[in-house]
């Protein structure tokens, strides 16, 4: 079994993990109602993809 002869120096492990870290989501802007939502799926203010109702919207007053 391979064994590192080495200890791995904390600055060295953590320069590897630099690009490890989460990003913030992507999100657009729907064409419909101007909300901002994640690219490719269904807004979910006005329910519409693509230009198209896909889910019904209730109207909450």
């Amino acid at each position: 079994m391979a064994v590192p002869k080495k200890k791995t120096s904390k600055g060295r492990r953590d320069r590897r993990r630099s690009h490890h870290g989460v990003r913030p989501a992507n999100l657009g802007v729907c064409p419909e109602c101007g909300e901002t939502k994640r690219p490719h799926h269904v807004c979910r203010s006005c329910g519409s993809y693509r230009e198209r109702q896909v889910l019904p919207v209730s109207e909450e007053d």
